[in-house]
């Protein structure tokens, strides 16, 4: 919900949300909406049109065959949910289900030489995206514990689909850390200040990164732990995040996020003879008034050691469910802005529907610095211009149609351009 009161906050409708705080009062509700209980959640659905064929590296020497395919998806679907057990404790979780695939469940077998052995289980691919409890003390100081999403970058902090204007999550940040990326922990949070300096704050231990994951095409992508029954803790991630919301419409936000050690997360300790840190740092801005939405988002990501971590994860077991793919690169980076026209501001009819035509420019890399004598891919450096359309027929529905074209190793390598049209919904459904 907090990110639904920054939404009509971005609008400039400070009175609305104040009528709704005075309405919750006189109601026995919580300025968040509900008393007891709300049930929810988000959903997309996408449909694509490629003028290029699924593997950039070995479809042919010229990067990725020019092949016209189509494809359709429902990316995931999330129920989500908040129960209060009084105004001080709160439980929070959220449940997805993504690509409707089948889930794989991985076991290490100690008995058999520490061999990775799969089991094929029935049900589909079914995550738990949050699950915790909070406690609330002050609006300057509160707690939270179990399991949440990191606010690393400006697509995990907000990943629902009313909230980016693209058919697909902004493709720099989720190809080189995980999204949505969520870990078991502890955070604290907060907010203080008032008026033209108001912040929100955010600071979690969690479990860190593992070392096995991290390959040449997505860096830190698929470096998240969760595969196993139990995630090593040995080496946690600290994490923390800043946001500053003094002025109506304006976010201005930076993370930062370390972990002293992702080899200590392996899922063998014997793979590594040597550390991992990680170091990862957001920057992100977001604006709304009447007329405009504009936002943009900056990413760097470096690890130590990456030469080492190159070779041992190009010899992890065929078995393995990571990719062992390299070289990995010392740093990754990933840059991007967003901006949309409000039609029904600009035409200033209330009968106007909500229409934002926008563009989209993103720049990312996951090789952006690899250590000599290894040599980066220039395959992997990516620009991208995403332009199309957004209606809104209702609050919580968007209706999403847009057009891609990508330059791959600054124009050395074929372009990929795609045409893509997307149904997405987001709200609560119920409340108490």
């Amino acid at each position: 919900m907090e990110s639904f009161k920054k939404f009509l906050g971005a609008f400039g409708m400070v009175a609305a949300m104040a009528t709704m705080t005075v309405y919750a009062q006189e109601n026995g509700e919580s300025e968040d909406g509900y008393s007891k209980y709300r049930i929810g959640g988000y959903g997309e659905m996408r449909a694509a049109w490629k003028d290029y064929g699924n593997n950039r590296f070995y479809g042919s020497s010229e990067g990725s065959a020019k092949k016209n395919r189509g494809a359709i998806s429902i990316p995931r679907f999330v129920i989500a949910g908040d129960y209060k057990f009084n105004s001080k404790w709160i439980l929070g979780a959220e449940i997805e289900f993504e690509s409707g695939g089948t889930g794989i469940a991985y076991e290490i077998e100690n008995t058999e030489n520490g061999e990775y052995e799969t089991e094929v289980e029935k049900g589909g691919e079914v995550a738990i995206e949050q699950f915790h409890i909070t406690r609330m003390i002050h609006p300057s100081f509160n707690v939270r514990v179990g399991h949440m999403v990191l606010p690393v970058g400006r697509n995990n902090k907000s990943h629902e689909p009313i909230f980016f204007f693209g058919t697909t999550r902004p493709e720099g940040e989720t190809t080189i850390i995980p999204n949505t990326w969520h870990e078991t922990g502890v955070e604290f949070f907060g907010e203080f200040g008032r008026g033209y300096g108001s912040f929100n704050y955010q600071v979690q231990v969690v479990e860190g990164l593992n070392a096995n994951g991290f390959d040449r095409n997505n860096w830190a992508g698929g470096a998240s732990q969760g595969i196993f029954e139990e995630d090593n803790f040995t080496s946690p991630a600290y994490v923390a995040r800043l946001d500053y919301v003094g002025v109506p419409g304006l976010t201005l936000g930076g993370s930062l996020y370390y972990c002293k050690d992702a080899a200590s997360n392996s899922d063998k300790q014997q793979t590594y003879n040597f550390v991992v840190p990680v170091r990862i740092f957001s920057a992100d801005a977001q604006y709304i008034n009447r007329y405009v939405t504009a936002r943009c988002n900056f990413l760097w990501g470096n690890i130590s050691n990456s030469s080492k971590l190159s070779s041992k994860n190009g010899k992890l077991s065929s078995a393995s469910p990571y990719s062992r793919t390299a070289p990995i690169a010392h740093k990754a980076v990933s840059y991007g802005g967003e901006v949309g026209l409000n039609v029904k501001g600009i035409v200033g009819n209330d009968n106007c529907p909500v229409i934002f035509p926008f563009v989209r420019y993103e720049y990312y890399n996951s090789q952006e610095d690899v250590v000599a004598p290894l040599v980066a891919d220039a395959r992997l450096k990516t620009s991208m211009w995403t332009a199309g359309i957004n209606w809104k027929p209702v609050p919580q529905i968007v209706v999403k149609a847009d057009y891609t074209a990508r330059k791959i190793g600054g124009g050395a390598y074929n372009s990929e351009n795609e045409f893509a049209v997307a149904v997405a919904w987001t709200g609560w459904l119920a409340s108490k």
